[in-house]
């Protein structure tokens, strides 16, 4: 696959998953960290949330950068 149409698609494919994790996050927020909840535990609940939509997209950053394998 040409390599600008794979990181077309990744680029479409990441954007459209941080749009959805945003949402399902303000979602939940409210239920974890509402009031009465101590600032230790909210702090914890934003960092955690702000770092982990990165995880799910590691595999879809490496299909983008892996070179085509070469033509024999």
């Amino acid at each position: 696959m040409n390599p600008r149409l794979k990181k077309f698609i990744g680029t479409v494919i990441m954007v459209v998953f941080v749009i959805v994790y945003a949402l399902v996050v303000m979602a939940i927020a409210p239920g974890i960290v509402g009031a009465g909840t101590s600032k230790l535990v909210e702090l914890l609940f934003y960092l955690i949330a702000g770092l982990a939509w990165a995880v799910p997209l590691m595999p879809l950053i490496r299909w983008m950068e892996k070179k085509p394998a070469p033509k024999a």
